[in-house]
C-alpha cells in the first residue's frame, strides 16, 4: 500500500500521508517520495497550491523510530530528511496544511514552513526531541523563537510540552480551527481561493516575505542536521529509543 497518496483538485495538488496504522510516522522512503512530489509540483505550471493532509486519526506522529534505529549507523541516514526540509523551506508556491489528531516532532515543525495551517479542534502537538536524546530539527530552533519568543520556544522545544489547537492558534502556528468533520472541506476551500488568486503575484509575495530569513533557515537546517546525527548515535538517544520501542 502506498504510504503517500496524491490527488489533484483543480490547481491544488494534495499530498496525503497514508500510514494510518502508524499514525503516519515518516519513514526515510516517505521523505524521498515527498521531496520528489514537491519538486514535481514546483515545476508544474498547473499547480498553484500544495495541500498537505493525512489519513486516519492523526496528522503525523513524527519520524518512524524503528526505521531510524535500523539505519542509525549509516552516515547518509539524514540526507533524505535534510533534502526534504530544504525543499519544503524553499518551495516557491503556497503550502497549506490540514492537521488533526497527533502532530509530533516533524509533524509540528514542518508546519513552520507552511503558509497557512487549518487545524481540527482535536489537534495535539508535541516536540519530544530532547526527551529522545536528540535536538529539534527543521530550522525550528530558529523559527520557533522568532514566532513565539525564547521562553515559549524553550518550553516547547526543550521541555517538550504538549499543546492543543487553541494554544497552537494563540502561538501563531495555526490560522484557523474547525471541527474534524469539516477540516478537509474548510482547508480545500481556502486552498481553492488561494489557487484562484493571481499566481505570479502570490508567488512574488511569498518570496518577499521569506527572503530575509531563508538563507538563515537553510543554514540552521544543516547545523541542526549535523548535531541531530551526532545525538542519534549517542548513548542517551539509544536508551531513549529502546525505552520507546519497548512501550
Amino acid at each position: 500500500m502506498a504510504t503517500v497518496l496524491t490527488e489533484k483538485q483543480g490547481s491544488v495538488f494534495e499530498i496525503n500521508l497514508n500510514r494510518p496504522d502508524k499514525k503516519n510516522a515518516l519513514t526515510l522512503a516517505m521523505y524521498v517520495e515527498m521531496t520528489a512530489l514537491l519538486k514535481q509540483a514546483a515545476e508544474d505550471p498547473n499547480v498553484h497550491v500544495v495541500l498537505f493532509r493525512a489519513q486516519g486519526q492523526s496528522f503525523c506522529a513524527g519520524n518512524d523510530i524503528t526505521d531510524f534505529v535500523s539505519a542509525a549507523h549509516n552516515p547518509n541516514i539524514l540526507q533524505d530528511v535534510l533534502v526534504f526540509l530544504h525543499t519544503l523551506a524553499s518551495f516557491p508556491k503556497p503550502i497549506i496544511a490540514a492537521v488533526h489528531g497527533d502532530a509530533v516532532g516533524i509533524g509540528t515543525t514542518m508546519l513552520l514552513h507552511c503558509d497557512l495551517v487549518v487545524s481540527a479542534d482535536n489537534l495535539r502537538c508535541k516536540m519530544p526531541f530532547v526527551q529522545l536524546g536528540l535536538i529539534p530539527e527543521g530550522a525550528s530552533t530558529l523559527l520557533f523563537p522568532q514566532l513565539v519568543g525564547h521562553r515559549h520556544a524553550f518550553e516547547l522545544l526543550v521541555e517538550g510540552r504538549s499543546f492543543d489547537a487553541i494554544k497552537a492558534e494563540q502561538l501563531g502556528i495555526v490560522n484557523q480551527i474547525t471541527e474534524p468533520d469539516l477540516l478537509l472541506e474548510t482547508t480545500r476551500n481556502r486552498a481553492k481561493k488561494l489557487a484562484d488568486s493571481p499566481v505570479d503575484s502570490v508567488i512574488a509575495a511569498k518570496q518577499l516575505m521569506k527572503a530575509e530569513t531563508l538563507k538563515s533557515v537553510h543554514q540552521v537546517i544543516d547545523s541542526e542536521g549535523a548535531l541531530f546525527y551526532q545525538r542519534l548515535l549517542s548513548e542517551e538517544a539509544q536508551k531513549a529509543f529502546m525505552a520507546f520501542l519497548q512501550k
